[in-house]
C-alpha cells in the first residue's frame, strides 16, 4: 500500500511521465498522432488551425496521453468536455463568479502553495480533515446558486461548477505563470500542464470519509473527464490503518493512468520522499521543509516569481480571486488580469507582464473557439472600470485575446 521513494521514482523515469509524451519531447509515433488528431478534430468542426489555432498542442496532447495515443477515443472525450464547456459557459464562469463564492471554494479544497516542485510544475496541498460533513453541507447549500453570469445546462450541480472555477485557476493561471519562469528543466521546449499534490489525510474518520463519498466522487470522476492529464504526483499523507478499505472506493473514480501517480507514504517517507521531489524551501513546514503556509492561506508566491513579473497598478502580489494569462500585443510578454465580480460588478484589472520564455505556439482562447467566446461574454458589464473597458466587454473585443489554455 505504501508507495516508496523508488516508486515515486518511476513515475518519472526515463521512459514513463513527464516531459515524455509532451511538447519537445515527443516519438514520432506520438508526433504523428497529434497531427492526425488535429485533423480529425477539424474534420469534425471542433478545431480551427493556426496561425492562431482554436486550442494550443500541448491542450490536445492532454487527452491523447490520457487516452493512450488513441485518435478516436480522445476525440470521444474532447468533444464531451467541449461540449460540457459550451453548456456550461466555462469561460463566463470563470470571469463572472462572485468572489467570496470562489474564495470559499478555494479554502475547501486543493490550495497552491505559490511554490513548485524541482521540475517548475506547481504544488498544491489539499487536507481533507477540513472537509466535515457541517462544512460541507454548508457549503453545498451556499452553492446552490449560479454565482456568476454564466447560463448553465442544469446537468451539473452548481456546487461542482464552483470547484471547477478551481480547476479553471489552475489550467488559466497557475500553469501558464509556471510555464514561462526560466529556473527550471525544459523551460524554452515545454509547457507546463501538470500539477504536483500533496493529501495529507491525517486525522479524518472513517465515518468522515464516508461522508464524503458521494460528494468527492462526483468531483473525482468530472475532474477525471474534463481535465485530463492535469495531475501528476499524489503524495498521500497520513493514512490511518483502514485507509486500505477506503482506498478500494478511491482507486476506482480514476483511470489507471492517474492511479499509476498516486503513492501513500508512511510517516518515515514523508519527508525524504517529498524532498526528492521538492525543495525544502518550498515543502511547507509540517511535512518537514520550510515553507510558512498554513491551510487556508493564499499562496505564498516564490520570490522568484515576484522579481520576475513586472507589477502594475501598485501591486506587489497576485491578488485573490480568478486570474488568468495572455499574450501582450508584440507577443513578448505576457499579461495577468485579475477578473471574477465584486457586488455584481464584473472586475478586469491588469496585474502586471512576464517575458515569455517557452518557445512554443500557443492559442489565446483559454481552450475555446475565440468567436464562440466573444458572442458568450457580450453584455457583461465590467465594475471598476473606466468606459474604454466597459466598451471592450460590451462588443466582445475583448474575447478576441483572452487567456491562454495551458
Amino acid at each position: 500500500m505504501t508507495g516508496s521513494v523508488a516508486d515515486a521514482s518511476a513515475a518519472s523515469g526515463t521512459q514513463v511521465g513527464y516531459p515524455n509524451g509532451h511538447l519537445g519531447h515527443l516519438k514520432p509515433e506520438e508526433q504523428e498522432a497529434l497531427e492526425r488528431f488535429k485533423t480529425y478534430l477539424a474534420e469534425k468542426g471542433y478545431y480551427k488551425p493556426g496561425p492562431l489555432a482554436s486550442h494550443d498542442d500541448q491542450t490536445l496532447l492532454r487527452y491523447l496521453r490520457a487516452r493512450r495515443w488513441n485518435v478516436v477515443d480522445a476525440f470521444k472525450q474532447f468533444k464531451e468536455t467541449e461540449d460540457w464547456r459550451k453548456a456550461n459557459g466555462l469561460n463566463v464562469l470563470y470571469d463572472t463568479i462572485d468572489l467570496e463564492a470562489y474564495e470559499a471554494s478555494r479554502r475547501l479544497y486543493p490550495q497552491w502553495t505559490g511554490r513548485r516542485d524541482r521540475r517548475g510544475i506547481p504544488l498544491y496541498l489539499f487536507e481533507i480533515r477540513h472537509l466535515d460533513s457541517k462544512t460541507v453541507s454548508a457549503y453545498e447549500k451556499a452553492a446552490e446558486t449560479n454565482p456568476s453570469k454564466a447560463v448553465i445546462d442544469g446537468h451539473t450541480s452548481p456546487k461542482l461548477l464552483r470547484l471547477f472555477a478551481l480547476y479553471e485557476n489552475l489550467t488559466r493561471f497557475a500553469q501558464p505563470l509556471c510555464t514561462e519562469l526560466g529556473d527550471r528543466p525544459h523551460a524554452t521546449t515545454t509547457p507546463i500542464t501538470l500539477s504536483t499534490n500533496i493529501v495529507d489525510i491525517s486525522g479524518v474518520s472513517l465515518k468522515q470519509f464516508w461522508n464524503l463519498k458521494s460528494h468527492m466522487q462526483a468531483a473525482s470522476q468530472l475532474a477525471t473527464a474534463h481535465y485530463p492529464e492535469t495531475l501528476d504526483r499524489i503524495f498521500i499523507i497520513g493514512a490511518p490503518y483502514f485507509f486500505s478499505t477506503v482506498w478500494g472506493w478511491i482507486k476506482r473514480w480514476f483511470d489507471p493512468i492517474t492511479v499509476s501517480k498516486i503513492f501513500i507514504l508512511g510517516p518515515h517517507e514523508v519527508k525524504a520522499t517529498l524532498e526528492e521531489f521538492i525543495d525544502p524551501k518550498n515543502i511547507p513546514k509540517q511535512y518537514g521543509g520550510e515553507l510558512d503556509f498554513t491551510w487556508g492561506d493564499q499562496p505564498k508566491t516564490d520570490p522568484y516569481i515576484k522579481e520576475r513579473v513586472k507589477w502594475e497598478n501598485g501591486l506587489t502580489d497576485f491578488p485573490e480571486g480568478p486570474k488568468y494569462w495572455r499574450p501582450t500585443a508584440d507577443g513578448t510578454r505576457m499579461e495577468c488580469v485579475a477578473v471574477g465580480s465584486e457586488g455584481g460588478k464584473q472586475r478586469m484589472v491588469n496585474v502586471g507582464t512576464l517575458e515569455r520564455i517557452c518557445n512554443v505556439k500557443r492559442d489565446v482562447s483559454g481552450g475555446v473557439d475565440a468567436e464562440a467566446l466573444a458572442e458568450e461574454i457580450k453584455g457583461l458589464s465590467v465594475g471598476g472600470g473606466d468606459d474604454e473597458k466597459k466598451e471592450i466587454v460590451e462588443t466582445g473585443e475583448e474575447a478576441k485575446v483572452p487567456a491562454i489554455s495551458a
